[in-house]
């Protein structure tokens, strides 16, 4: 129709042209005719024009005819292809429409030219495609049945737009989770309002941080390309950035990146009234709501202020929830948006699901649920029915074609199914990071900052001299050296030779530049793939799951390269892959020969995807091999490739791969290659979990075995443990190039150095400032040398025989009898300061010369304040094993708590009471006053005034090891609370008679009971070899065994599926289970877990359970098990109390890793918050007893040291010791 409408209008116009030539002849004729009557004497020229006319009228008449082009299967034009017909209508139409950014369009706004329906890609433009045939008749039923009839080419090209329209929505997706708009969405408007929530649920907990730097990206990548913008922070009041939207330009980006800075929280979350101040503004078209708590007000109430706001305005609301789990949340600012006409954006940092429930991200999902719908109707198409209709497909592909698997379909790269290239013919042995860094390591080429500078560091010492009798103390002048934290915390003095520094960047920098270089080999060829193999004997588990079936050829690709480059140098191999069964390639491994390989190339271009993931079962077959153990060739690593969690639990999987890799020296490295799956949902069906849960079961998984895990994706390496430790150590790398340029500094700033001349300038040697009075540090000084009195002590010491062991003393704080705070013993006056001459080259020139005893400047004031002084007690070092030790709580802390660490502060502080009495002085006659107290600090310890002992770097190195001891109980305490011990308790005796409850009242806890039963047995009593019974008590009584038996394997999985088949039903008969515990002769423990009070008398119970105990001594420790009521656990407490046995309770709603990741990340700086519940179970309660108690020491020590900073009584340049003397002679005690 366009064709012939098209030759039409061609042959109107030609017509048109012919007649409008015709025309325009006979008017110029009737012109020129005119014109000769006019100009009668102008006749002849008249005649010769009108010659020439009638010629050129005469040439026009002569044009050729038209000609018709042959159109016969020639393309009709595209509706937008500009000819001389359809370009003005073309423009007409256009005149309105003007072209949009895809990354300034929202979901809604992309998908008006991108959805199924705008493509015609609906079920109803699959059906226009078909030929309606004659109808049939089902001989079964009678009924008609309509018949349609189908090409195989528009099938095809449907089917293969629908694909190519999922693959566009997921690129979509993938961009909308890319930078600030996976947390904030895309932001539309071009004026744009930002009104953040900073009360103190959404900012406290240590959230601001993570808050603010996602603002500053979110102004960086989005608010930055606005016109204008405007900021606005609300809690319980409002806070503005600028009273008025402002012109985004620099200045004003770096304004609102301040304001984000400087955010802090403030009380609730009052919704309204940000609302009115911000809906009150004008030149704003859109407005981002970003809440991370519930609002003061309720839902109704804001929807129903923003739709009376919002009549007769075009202002729509993005709503954001910010890393908050609460469904109210979610509810109001989806709410506000549907009301407002915008859109909702929900962000979530341990939940990936509920970033797809966006509305952006939502309606994308959609349009995928849609088109893979159209697709399945295709599949039910070609087996030849749609619905009630017949289906008929001309000029399909044969039957032997459709038999054929879907991934022999799938791309494959160039020489795909040749044979191997094999590189490396070699028997050279990669090593893990882990064993190259023992050799190329910082420590390895003795490049550690501490082993370079520990020559010439040194420390407090304080030795006995058996010559002059006496305590010697180390003494440097802090001039001399540079002071330096070590790496145990204490703090020492370095001599800092500058041209060894700078050798030690130079080797520093050159191992950098070597750790990347290992990094990119690591990231190079196969090991990108698989990390480095580098076992000699491997075994390669393949995941061929039904999920991997499009990534199929991936695999093989990954296979190649794995045997062309790597497993030439191995000794032997295998491969197993896997899907709901396991198949190996050989019964046993064999030699990695080059024919051998190219034989299991053969084998990897088979392989086909199906089933699940029987991950127990391949690797049982990878373990459990008898023709090997015979034969001596033992599997040393086993390397598993997949993209999912495997089907069985977590917790036994775990337990399988210990059980099967202890002792035999096995180590199961996994790989997980990450795919692309999105569903509505929120569930991928690729993994069966999110990826976050897939990536740490299988890192679990290999770290269990002392393995390494290796995550990769098309793009590349997300995760290795070998570039890990690869990084680890140029972060360590980097630090220590940090210090060492500290160090350096430290020296130029201390001392000049004279320059000498260049060329005609001279550089004058700036003098020395003038310094503080010199002080003295209690370290040694080796250089000096011995004067001549000190030899002739010493020959007088040989001839006496008199030989001493000398014996290094531990590091702790500088006693008062020292000459650094005025109470020394020896007291040598300031020496002179004199200029530094700018010869001087030696830095310890200054101090040896300056630095002589002088035994005649002993004073009386010093003698007598050696009879006063306190010995200072010192600052231990913790020492925690890392290793749990299975013990109670009470023996734990008997061997580490802040009292056996020597870490009780008030022990430490405690020095003599500060009474102001007056004391008799008998050199003066007459009772003197203490006076001076001011200069000392005072602390107030248990009621009791005293004088603080400690200086403030003393304090400092105690709330360090305070510290560190806390962060060992916090592990401590997440040990205790992990696994079956939540429940249980630790089990610490080798043969005990588990009591299980399983009364009418625990029946909505049966299932939790059940598999924390299973998790007792194998993850304590199993590894503990211990010997057990289990005993389930209701109305009667049931015993498993008739007397405990030996954690075997086998007893173990029995026990495990007797307790799946408990059923709780009755009354709660404890005294009964108690008794038939008893009577086994061997039990020396009881565990009771219950939830109630017994049937029987709680004083008779204990009464009875006491009679049963005189002679046999079992401890019965009792477990309350989801127990509310106050005399049920009081009852249980008691007979454990009487029994020698512990009580503990199960925590329901405490999280103990997110109560030390607060405390943590607070850094201690709070004693209240975050707050430690008080625990009631005999474990749980001491330890974190403890906790609290530490907590108290540190935040106390802070306070002591502030304190004693403050009054600068160690320092005070006032204070002579002749009044610090004076202040002790007189009464001060």
């Amino acid at each position: 129709m366009i064709r012939r409408y098209q030759e039409q209008r061609s042959s109107d116009s030609e017509d048109n042209l012919d007649e409008t030539n015709g025309d325009s002849l006979q008017q110029n004729e009737a012109d020129e005719t005119a014109s000769g009557e006019s100009e009668s004497g102008e006749e002849e020229a008249g005649d010769d024009i009108t010659r020439k006319l009638k010629g050129r009228q005469y040439k026009m008449l002569q044009l050729p005819e038209w000609q018709f082009e042959n159109t016969k299967d020639s393309v009709e034009p595209n509706d937008l292809t500009v000819t001389h017909i359809n370009q003005t209508h073309d423009l007409l139409r256009a005149k309105h429409m003007a072209a949009a950014r895809a990354d300034e369009q929202t979901s809604e706004e992309w998908l008006n030219n991108h959805s199924v329906n705008d493509m015609k890609l609906t079920m109803q433009d699959l059906v226009t495609k078909g030929k309606a045939l004659r109808p049939q008749t089902d001989k079964t039923t009678g009924e008609v049945q309509q018949h349609l009839s189908f090409d195989a080419k528009d099938i095809n090209e449907f089917e293969y737009r629908l694909h190519m329209a999922i693959e566009m929505y997921t690129k979509r997706i993938k961009w909308m989770l890319n930078g600030s708009k996976r947390i904030f969405g895309l932001i539309k408007g071009n004026n744009v309002a930002v009104a953040m929530d900073c009360s103190e649920a959404n900012c406290g907990f240590g959230r601001m941080g993570a808050f603010q730097e996602s603002l500053i990206h979110l102004i960086d990548e989005q608010l930055a390309q606005k016109n204008k913008i405007y900021l606005m922070s609300f809690g319980t009041e409002a806070h503005t950035c600028w009273p008025q939207p402002r012109d985004v330009n620099c200045r004003i980006v770096d304004e609102a990146k301040a304001f984000v800075g400087n955010l802090q929280p403030s009380g609730g979350c009052n919704l309204l009234k940000a609302m009115k101040q911000i809906m009150k503004l004008k030149e704003i078209d859109s407005i981002l709501l970003l809440l991370g708590s519930v609002p003061d007000q309720s839902s109704d109430i804001l929807c129903d202020y923003v739709r009376q706001m919002g009549i007769g305005k075009d202002m729509p609301l993005h709503t954001v929830t910010y890393d908050c789990s609460n469904h109210l949340t979610n509810m109001t600012l989806r709410n506000l948006a549907n009301e407002s006409g915008g859109r909702y954006h929900c962000y979530m940092s341990s939940s990936e699901e509920q970033i797809y429930t966006g509305s952006d991200i939502s309606l994308l999902l959609k349009e995928i649920k849609n088109a893979q719908q159209i697709i399945n109707k295709i599949k039910e198409m070609r087996k030849g029915m749609m619905g009630n209709a017949l289906i008929s497909i001309q000029n399909e592909i044969s039957m032997e074609v459709a038999k054929l698997p879907s991934s022999r379909f799938l791309p494959r790269p160039p020489g795909h199914t040749g044979p191997l290239h094999l590189e490396n013919t070699s028997k050279f042995q990669p090593k893990s990071s882990a064993e190259w860094l023992i050799q190329n390591g910082l420590k390895g080429k003795h490049l550690d900052l501490y082993q370079v500078l520990s020559p010439n560091a040194y420390s407090y010492k304080e030795e006995f001299i058996p010559v002059i009798r006496k305590t010697v103390q180390s003494q440097v002048n802090e001039k001399a050296m540079s002071q330096f934290h070590w790496q145990d915390g204490t703090m020492r003095n370095v001599h800092v030779d500058l041209t060894q520094m700078f050798e030690y960047q130079k080797h520093l920098g050159a191992q950098v530049k070597l750790y990347e270089k290992r990094i990119d080999w690591l990231s190079s060829a196969s090991r990108r793939i698989w990390g480095t193999i580098v076992e000699e004997n491997v075994v390669i588990l393949v995941d061929l799951s039904v999920c991997s079936s499009s990534y199929l050829v991936h695999i093989q690709h990954s296979l190649r390269l794995l045997m062309e480059q790597q497993l030439g140098t191995k000794a032997y191999f295998n491969i197993i892959s896997f899907g709901s069964t396991a198949r190996k390639w050989q019964p046993t491994m064999i030699q990695a020969t080059p024919a051998n390989l190219q034989l299991a190339w053969q084998h990897v271009l088979e392989m086909q995807c199906a089933g699940s993931r029987n991950f127990m079962d391949a690797l049982r077959l990878a373990v459990q091999n008898e023709e090997e153990q015979k034969h001596n060739i033992d599997v040393e690593g086993v390397y598993l490739l997949t993209s999912g969690i495997p089907d069985q639990p977590e917790d036994l999987t775990m337990s399988y791969v210990e059980e099967s890799v202890a002792g035999r020296g096995i180590k199961l490295h996994t790989i997980l290659f990450n795919i692309d799956d999105y569903e509505t949902n929120g569930l991928l069906p690729g993994r069966w979990a999110n990826i976050t849960k897939t990536a740490e079961c299988l890192r679990n998984l290999a770290h269990c075995s002392g393995a390494r895990f290796h995550w990769f994706r098309e793009t590349g390496v997300i995760e290795d443990d070998d570039i890990k430790l690869i990084m680890s150590e140029i972060d360590k790398a980097i630090n220590f190039s940090q210090k060492c340029a500290i160090l350096v500094d430290s020296v130029k700033r201390k001392y000049n150095y004279k320059d000498k001349w260049s060329g005609a300038y001279l550089e004058e040697c700036t003098p020395l400032p003038l310094s503080q009075p010199t002080r003295f540090k209690a370290l040694p000084a080796p250089e000096l040398k011995h004067t001549a009195l000190s030899l002739a002590r010493m020959q007088i010491a040989e001839k006496n025989s008199e030989q001493t062991t000398e014996a290094d003393l531990l590091w702790k704080p500088r006693p008062s009898s020292a000459g650094q705070n005025g109470f020394n013993k020896e007291y040598t006056p300031k020496p002179p300061r004199v200029s530094r001459p700018c010869s001087a080259k030696d830095p310890m020139q200054r101090v040896k010369s300056s630095y002589k005893k002088n035994a005649d400047l002993r004073s009386t004031a010093e003698k007598t304040a050696k009879k006063y002084s306190a010995v200072t007690k010192g600052i231990s070092v913790a020492l925690l094993p890392d290793r749990e030790e299975i013990l109670t709580s009470k023996e734990w802390l008997r061997l580490y708590s802040l009292s056996k660490l020597k870490l009780d502060l008030n022990k430490l502080v405690s020095g003599p009471e500060c009474r102001h009495t007056e004391k008799t002085v008998k050199t003066l006659g007459k009772n003197v006053t203490a006076k001076y107290c001011s200069i000392f600090p005072s602390v107030n310890i248990k009621g009791s005034i005293r004088h603080l002992q400690l200086l403030p770097h003393e304090l400092s190195a105690y709330e360090t090891e305070a510290s560190k001891v806390l962060k060992r109980y916090l592990k401590r305490l997440q040990w205790l609370l992990s696994g079956s011990r939540r429940i249980f308790s630790t089990i610490i005796h080798r043969k005990v008679a588990i009591l299980i409850d399983t009364s009418g009242s625990m029946m909505p806890h049966m299932e939790e009971l059940k598999k924390e039963l299973a998790s007792l047995i194998w993850n304590q009593l199993f590894k503990l070899q211990a010997r057990f019974n289990l005993i389930r008590f209701s109305g009667t009584c049931d015993k498993w065994q008739d007397e405990i038996v030996d954690a075997t394997e086998m007893n173990c999985h029995d026990a495990v599926h007797w307790s799946s088949r408990l059923v709780a039903s009755g009354n709660t008969c404890t005294l009964d289970a108690v008794d038939r515990a008893f009577e086994d002769e061997s039990v020396e423990a009881i565990y009771l877990l219950t939830d109630g009070k017994p049937d029987h008398s709680t004083s008779m119970v204990l009464r009875e359970v006491a009679k049963m105990n005189e002679d046999r001594n079992i401890s019965v420790n009792t477990i309350s098990f989801n127990c509310e009521d106050s005399t049920a656990n009081n009852f249980l407490k008691m007979l454990a109390v009487e029994t020698g046995g512990r009580y503990h309770r199960v925590l329901k709603d405490f999280n103990v890793d997110r109560f030390a990741h607060k405390l943590l990340t607070e850094g201690f700086k709070d004693t209240e918050y975050p707050h430690l519940p008080a625990f009631e179970g005999d474990d749980l309660r001491l330890l974190g007893n403890e906790i609290a108690l530490a907590r108290k020491f540190i935040s106390d020590s802070r306070t002591y040291r502030h304190n004693a900073s403050e009054n600068e009584w160690l320092y005070n340049k006032k204070s002579s010791p002749s009044k610090i003397s004076s202040c002790l002679m007189n009464g001060h005690k």
